[in-house]
């Protein structure tokens, strides 16, 4: 496996991103990262640069306004496949993703061309949330798997690994979600474009410095989109040829693939 770019979006995050990344490359040293900050107040963009200027090994993809987690990613995947980065890695730069359990991750892309990083798997777990949080993300999820018929139970989280080669496959210009819809959405076009797909229990554990950037309009907008997409799948079953699937099947290779491990 050669060229791993863990993608690292930012925004107020100039007490955590340090850390984070010793910790990462501590864990896989020969993984690069890009933070990809978007116009951060608090001077995480500037630091980005600082430590840029350190360690080779760090890149900064400046942006200029807060757009959300979505583009923040799609920009940091094209960023990195356009310099020929094979393995991309989604993770969080407030400690909620262990950089510790990256290598897990990373073997088990062996066998498969996107890894979640699953809570909700056996050996999964969430620590330091409070239960109103953590039963409206189980909801969340079970919801998701029941309305887009997603064979993963955790397609909410956003700790995973990816092949370049699924990436390329993907229409993210089509993704239209701001927020942590994002991960759904692009799990779900993964499950129909017949990858193989794996979840992976991790710890996830709630930041230490600074504000959640959850809030009511993100988990808003996730509902309302999910619903909506799933309504439009099953019309599209009751209707074939009059209502068009939110995302269209082009299984290739054998068909759909889920695992759970």
């Amino acid at each position: 496996m050669t060229g791993v770019l863990v993608v690292v979006p930012t925004y107020d995050e100039v007490d955590n991103l340090e850390p984070i990344l010793e910790r990462l490359h501590a864990s896989v040293p020969d993984a690069h990262a890009l933070v990809v900050d978007d116009g951060s107040p608090d001077g995480t963009g500037e630091l980005a640069d600082r430590l840029a200027a350190r360690d080779p090994r760090v890149h900064v993809l400046r942006r200029t306004a807060k757009t959300g987690l979505g583009p923040a990613y799609v920009a940091g995947f094209r960023w990195g496949r356009a310099r020929g980065y094979d393995v991309l890695v989604e993770m969080d730069a407030d400690g909620s993703h262990h950089p510790e359990q990256l290598p897990g991750l990373l073997g088990a892309l062996d066998g498969a061309d996107l890894v979640l990083g699953s809570r909700y798997v056996p050996g999964g777990r969430v620590e330091d949330w409070p239960a109103h949080r953590l039963l409206l993300s189980r909801a969340g999820n079970l919801w998701t798997r029941w309305a887009l018929r997603l064979p993963l139970a955790d397609a909410t989280g956003g700790y995973r690994v990816a092949r370049g080669a699924l990436v390329d496959r993907l229409p993210f210009d089509d993704v239209a979600s701001q927020g942590y819809c994002f991960q759904v959405d692009w799990a779900w076009r993964a499950v129909r474009a017949g990858a193989r797909v794996v979840e992976i229990p991790i710890t996830f554990t709630e930041r230490t410095f600074g504000r959640s950037k959850m809030s009511g309009s993100i988990v808003g907008e996730a509902l309302v989109r999910v619903t909506w997409w799933g309504l439009q799948d099953r019309l599209a079953d009751w209707l074939p040829g009059r209502v068009r699937r939110p995302v269209p099947e082009r299984v290739r290779g054998g068909g759909r693939s889920s695992t759970v491990r």
